[in-house]
C-alpha cells in the first residue's frame, strides 16, 4: 500500500503578489537604486585606499580575470570596457583634483552599474510556471523510465517525483515563517544540481518563487541558464574578489530581502570540495541579512512594523554526487600541494549532465532534503509566529541587538561578531539536520579501517595504498558498520543527527543498500562487495563520501 502523500497549497496563489514578481516588475528602477546605493556605501568605505587607488586595484583584477580565466558566459566588451576605463582613469591623473575627483567617481558609477546589471536576475511569471512544469514532469518521467519499459515509461504514473526526493524536517514550519516574514534559505552545497533541486522543493512546498545565488559559470550551460533564469536566479561570479563587485553583490541581496523577497544562497559559497559539511561559510551574502533587518527596523513606523527575517538552515542529502571524484582531487592538490597532482575531470555540457540525470532517476537511489529550524538573524530559535526564543526558552526582541543609548545604530563591527554567531549556529544546524545513510556509513567505515590499518601513514599515503591492501574482511567491516551505526543512532536519540529509514533495517540489507548506492555513477566504484570480501577500487572517492560522517566524533569507536 502507497505511503498517504501530502500535498501542499499556494500559500500566496496569485503569482503577481509574489514579492519577486513585483521586484522584476521593476528591473530596470531596483537595479539603478542598487547601483546608487552601492556607489555611495563605496564612497564612504574607507580601506586605506583613495578611490583612484580602489580602481586601479579593480581595473587590474578585471584584466587579469580576463586573461587567465574566461568564461564563455562572459560579456563580448569585456576587454574594451575595462581598457576603456583603464585610459580615462590614467587621462584624469593630470587633471586638477576636483575635476579629477568627478571623473574618478563617474567610473566608479560606471563599474557598479555594470556589476548591477549583470548580478541582477530576469524572473518571468510564464517562464516559472513553464520550468515548474518541465522540471516536475521531466524528472518525474525519468524516474519511471526504468520501471515501465518503452514508450509507456513517458506515461506512468507508478512514481512521482517527491518518491525519489523525500523532504523531511520543518516543512509546515517554513510555510509559516513565509507568511509571517522573509525567509532566507541556507543550504549545503555539493553539486551543480542544488540549485534546480531546491528550486523545485521551494515550488512543491508551494512556496513563492525565491531570489537565490547561482554561480555564473553555470550559465555556461544553455539549459541550465533558462531553468535558473526562470526560478528567480541571480548570478554571482566568484572570480571577482574585488571590493566594488562584493559591495555591489551584497546590496543587491539586502535590497531585495528588504524588498520582501525570500532568498537562498549558498553560505559555503561553492561546492563542498572535500565531500564535508561545511564549516567555514562565506560571511559576505549572509552579512545582508543582518544588514536588512537592521535597516528594516530603522525604516519601521507604527503604521509599518518592521518585516521579520528568518534563517532556515537546509542539508541536502545524496548517496552519490556526480561531481565527487572532480570536486576531490581538486581538494586533495589544493591541501596536498606537492604531495597530489591529478588531473580534474569536471561535468561542463549538457549532454553529461542529461545523462547523469537519466542515471540518476532510472538507479534506485534517493534524494534527503531536511528542512532546519527557521531562525532569527542571531540564531535563535522562532515558534510559528516568527517569535524569537532565547536559549531558556524566553521571548526575545531582536531589534534589541540593534539599539544603543536608546536608538538603532549603525555598528558595523558589531554586525559583523553577530554574522560570525550566525554562521556557527548555522553550521551546528546543519550537523543536526543531516540525514544520515547507509551509503555514508559503509563509506566512513572501509575508510577508517584503511587509516585504523596503517596508523604510521599520513592521508596521502593512505590514499595510495596499493591494490592488495585494500581489501577488508566483510565480517570484520560488518561488526565495525554495526558499532558505527549503534553510535550514529545514540546521537539521532539526542537529537544531533538525523537517519534515513533504511538504516533501521537488518545490518546486512542496510550495508547492501549503501554499497548499492555509494558512488554508483562513477566509472570505478570507491567500494563492492565480492563474496566475503569488501574491495576499495578507488581511494580517493572514498575518503570524498566518508567525509560526509565526519564532525561527529565517530572516529573514536572504530
Amino acid at each position: 500500500m502507497r505511503k498517504q502523500k501530502v500535498r501542499y497549497s499556494e500559500i500566496i496563489p496569485r503569482t503577481q503578489q509574489w514579492p519577486i514578481v513585483q521586484l522584476s516588475k521593476n528591473r530596470k528602477a531596483f537595479i539603478e537604486e542598487v547601483s546608487q546605493e552601492s556607489f555611495d556605501n563605496l564612497k564612504r568605505i574607507t580601506r586605506g585606499r583613495s578611490l583612484r587607488e580602489e580602481l586601479e586595484m579593480t581595473v587590474y583584477r578585471e584584466k587579469l580575470r580576463i586573461k587567465a580565466n574566461p568564461w564563455r558566459v562572459d560579456p563580448k566588451d569585456e576587454k574594451p570596457f575595462w581598457r576603456s576605463i583603464q585610459e580615462r582613469l590614467a587621462d584624469s591623473a593630470t587633471l586638477p583634483p576636483q575635476e579629477a575627483k568627478e571623473i574618478e567617481e563617474k567610473l566608479l558609477y560606471e563599474i557598479v552599474s555594470r556589476y548591477s546589471e549583470e548580478i541582477a536576475g530576469n524572473f518571468k511569471r510564464n517562464s516559472y510556471r513553464f520550468a515548474k512544469a518541465f522540471i516536475t514532469f521531466g524528472f518525474a518521467r525519468l524516474l519511471n523510465a526504468a520501471r515501465v519499459k518503452g514508450i509507456l515509461s513517458l506515461f506512468s504514473r507508478q512514481l512521482d517525483l517527491d518518491d525519489k526526493i523525500h523532504i523531511v524536517g520543518e516543512p509546515e514550519h517554513i510555510r509559516k515563517l513565509a507568511k509571517k516574514g522573509t525567509v532566507v534559505m541556507v543550504p549545503t552545497h555539493f553539486s551543480n544540481l542544488d540549485s534546480i533541486l531546491i528550486g523545485w522543493v521551494i515550488q512543491f512546498l508551494g512556496l513563492p518563487a525565491f531570489i537565490y545565488g547561482a554561480g555564473l559559470n553555470l550559465f555556461n550551460l544553455k539549459i541550465f541558464a533558462y531553468f535558473m533564469n526562470s526560478l528567480g536566479a541571480y548570478k554571482v561570479d566568484r572570480r571577482k574578489k574585488n571590493p566594488v563587485y562584493l559591495e555591489t553583490l551584497k546590496t543587491y541581496s539586502s535590497k531585495a530581502l528588504r524588498r520582501g523577497c525570500h532568498s537562498l544562497f549558498f553560505p559555503g559559497g561553492t561546492r563542498s570540495r572535500s565531500g564535508k559539511i561545511e564549516k567555514a561559510l562565506k560571511l559576505g551574502l549572509l552579512s545582508t541579512t543582518i544588514e536588512g533587518q537592521r535597516i528594516l527596523y530603522q525604516e519601521e513606523t507604527p503604521e509599518k512594523p518592521a518585516t521579520k527575517v528568518f534563517i532556515v538552515p537546509v542539508v541536502i542529502n545524496y548517496h552519490f554526487t556526480l561531481e565527487a571524484p572532480a570536486l576531490i582531487n581538486e581538494h586533495l592538490r589544493r591541501t596536498g600541494q606537492e604531495r597530489y597532482y591529478k588531473e580534474a575531470d569536471e561535468f561542463t555540457t549538457s549532454y553529461k549532465i542529461a545523462t547523469f540525470l537519466f542515471k540518476f532517476f532510472t538507479k534506485g537511489s534517493n534524494i534527503s532534503v531536511s528542512i532546519g529550524k527557521g531562525m532569527d538573524i542571531l540564531g535563535n530559535y522562532v515558534d510559528d509566529e516568527g517569535n524569537s526564543i532565547d536559549a531558556a526558552g524566553k521571548p526575545l526582541d531582536p531589534k534589541d541587538y540593534f539599539i544603543s543609548n536608546g536608538e538603532i545604530t549603525v555598528d558595523h563591527q558589531r554586525e559583523q561578531e553577530y554574522v560570525r554567531i550566525l554562521a556557527k549556529r548555522i553550521v551546528e544546524e546543519y550537523h543536526k539536520y543531516n540525514r544520515i545513510f547507509a551509503s555514508h556509513l559503509v563509506a566512513y567505515t572501509a575508510f577508517k579501517m584503511m587509516e585504523r590499518k596503517n596508523p604510521k601513514l599520513d592521508l596521502y599515503n593512505v590514499l595510495r595504498l596499493p591494490d592488495e591492501d585494500t581489501v577488508i574482511d566483510y565480517k570484520e567491516f560488518k561488526k565495525a558498520w554495526k558499532k558505527l551505526r549503534k553510535r550514529v543512532l545514540k546521537l539521532h536519540k539526542k537529537g544531533k543527527v538525523g537517519v534515513a529509514d533504511h538504516m533501521l533495517e537488518k545490518a546486512d540489507a542496510a550495508i547492501e543498500l549503501g554499497l548499492n548506492n555509494v558512488g554508483m555513477y562513477h566509472a570505478r566504484r570507491p567500494l563492492i562487495k565480492k563474496g566475503d570480501q569488501i574491495i576499495i577500487q578507488d581511494m580517493n572517492t572514498l575518503y570524498y563520501y566518508h567525509n560526509r560522517m565526519e564532525g561527529y566524533g565517530l572516529e573514536k569507536h572504530i
